[in-house]
């Protein structure tokens, strides 16, 4: 049956595919750093299932010391130039964007197809079986009509990683600590603070409360999927659900992109708004927080009458 074991199949072959090549790139002082890094993150995918809790703890260790003691660094392989990259683009123009379309059409036919077909693919994991053969497909469409060499579609990801670095496996890494936050029963501890906030009686002080919450935690923990266990177990799941009866599909949805709200305005969600501060080189690493803030605050406002007036209809 095809379910997550493929996805995890595909993914650690990339990451395979991005450490022999920075093992191989000589332009690279740090090599054996992102060889390291990228290896570790392929026997995360592959052998996830066999390493036991303690075995992942130790490859997490790994990742970690490879990152804080700044073993990695861009490779210096060669690819297109910029003057090429200029050229390709302007040969095909806007069409060159078409073979992105593929992964998301895929996706969604894949996720609507596969349900129908529960002997062949697991019907709980149709969506990323979908976007990853969304993805392959892309790839053999661009394989097809740019014709690059076989290698350049991974030398260019590692490009990309490397541009990255360790903030790419970020959003994964806090998402698991928020996981952890909610067994160590966190959320239980911010459900019995938030009682002695909400007002008694107030459904929309409730709705403040959780929104404002999952954008606030957002902003420390620098994830709205590690927010997100910690505030649902604490005031999602027992006051707007228990208590007022909403809808927990919304509940869940709009308490999500209001923690959303939070990543535009912290430094903590680094791979967001640091690197990208970083590769384009910005003299003021928060200025991609500051031209962000002015939208986060007004979405923030937005998802809240959303939450108040549709979750509980």
């Amino acid at each position: 049956m095809i379910g997550l074991g493929f996805v995890y199949a595909v993914g650690g072959a990339v990451f395979l595919a991005y450490a022999i090549l920075s093992a191989t790139d000589g332009g690279n002082p740090k090599r054996w750093g992102n060889a390291a890094f990228y290896a570790l993150l392929a026997a995360s995918f592959w052998l996830g299932d066999l390493l036991g809790d303690v075995g992942n703890g130790v490859l997490v260790l790994g990742l970690v010391v490879v990152a804080g003691f700044k073993l990695m660094g861009r490779g210096g392989r060669p690819t297109t130039s910029i003057e090429e990259r200029r050229e390709e683009a302007a040969r095909r123009g806007n069409r060159i964007f078409l073979p992105a379309l593929i992964i998301p059409a895929v996706a969604l036919a894949g996720t609507l197809a596969f349900k129908r077909m529960p002997g062949l693919f697991d019907v709980r994991q149709v969506t990323l079986v979908g976007l990853t053969f969304g993805v392959l497909l892309a790839l053999a469409a661009c394989y097809a009509w740019v014709r690059p060499r076989a290698v350049t579609p991974l030398a260019e990801g590692t490009r990309l990683m490397d541009s990255v670095g360790w903030a790419a496996v970020l959003p994964q890494m806090l998402a698991s600590l928020g996981a952890v936050f909610a067994l160590a029963g966190v959320g239980g501890v911010v459900g019995g603070i938030a009682s002695g906030i909400i007002p008694e009686g107030s459904r929309m002080g409730a709705v403040v409360v959780y929104a404002l919450g999952m954008a606030g935690f957002t902003m420390i923990m620098g994830n709205a999927f590690a927010a997100f266990p910690v505030m649902f177990a604490g005031v999602g799941m027992p006051v707007l659900v228990g208590l007022w009866s909403g809808d927990p599909i919304k509940v869940a949805a709009i308490g999500m992109l209001a923690g959303f709200c939070g990543t535009l305005m912290t430094p903590m969600a680094a791979n967001f708004n640091l690197v990208p501060a970083a590769l384009l080189e910005l003299k003021d690493q928060n200025a991609v927080i500051k031209a962000q803030v002015p939208t986060a605050i007004p979405l923030l406002l937005a998802n809240i009458l959303l939450l108040y007036f549709l979750a509980f209809a």
